[in-house]
């Protein structure tokens, strides 16, 4: 009865205009005060961040909040993939003839998760992770490898919870979730970044909407408030890290595994 009752809460909750109106409030200045408490309440480091906390204007603006340098230090190894983003890994493994298993409980297809894109056949037997960034976490999103984008995609969608509950309880969060999907080209393929909103998650923005570019490390987007990235490798071309398993936490630039030549 319980889980029934928070099932249909959070599907009442899950429009777009909800998340819209929260937005609205984090970045006016009435949300200034709350920073404090917001940073208090989810143990935020503060010595990581830019700049000191009473000198940010808005809550939207302290939660989208760059680092200072060299807190992120990207791996070095030139056939890295890197972490694109500070998170725990709830799922992880070899894509199944297109379908990602047990992610949470349940299976998602690539189809679905990438709006049926005929770029799709290229991840039917890659490797995906799924990233989930808590409010604690910073919450940039950053190039996983050093490449050129081929194409970007907006999917519109709801913003259902993408934490435990809402991964286990609601029926296919991910593909159902607004996305931001970023193709890039690397040597020796390609991958897919695929930014999922979430319930209070306003918008997924490009840091720079015009670059067609990244180096490794570099900042490509951000959440108005916390989410989930999916990240898809190309078809034979990746291994991950002996020992990452789900429910590592990792840090942005942190090594996922190594590609290999196809």
């Amino acid at each position: 009865m319980a889980q029934s009752m928070m099932r249909l809460f959070t599907e009442l909750s899950s429009r777009k205009w909800i998340a819209s109106i929260t937005g609205h409030f984090s970045r006016s200045a009435a949300s200034r005060p709350l920073i404090p408490y917001f940073a208090k309440m989810y143990k935020i480091p503060l010595h990581e961040a830019e700049k000191e906390l009473a000198e940010y204007r808005t809550l939207n603006e302290f939660f989208t909040r760059r680092l200072k340098p060299g807190m992120r230090p990207v791996h070095p190894q030139p056939d890295a993939l890197v972490s694109p983003v500070d998170s725990l890994i709830t799922a992880m493994g070899p894509i199944e003839a297109g379908t990602l298993l047990n992610v949470k409980g349940q299976n998602y297809t690539i189809a679905d998760l990438l709006n049926h894109s005929p770029r799709l056949e290229k991840y039917k037997h890659g490797f995906f992770f799924v990233l989930y960034l808590s409010p604690t976490d910073y919450h940039r999103i950053h190039a996983p490898v050093a490449g050129t984008k081929l194409e970007s995609e907006h999917i519109k969608g709801r913003v259902y919870p993408v934490n435990d509950f809402g991964m286990t309880h609601m029926k296919s969060v991910l593909s159902r979730n607004e996305r931001l999907i970023t193709y890039i080209d690397h040597r020796p393929g390609e991958v897919a970044l695929i930014k999922v909103g979430a319930m209070n998650v306003s918008s997924i923005q490009y840091t720079d909407p015009a670059a067609k570019a990244w180096e490794r490390g570099d900042d490509l987007a951000y959440f108005e408030f916390g989410s989930t990235v999916v990240l898809f490798t190309e078809n034979g071309t990746f291994q991950p890290l002996e020992g990452l398993k789900p429910g590592t936490a990792v840090k942005m630039g942190q090594l996922l595994g190594c590609f290999r030549r196809k």
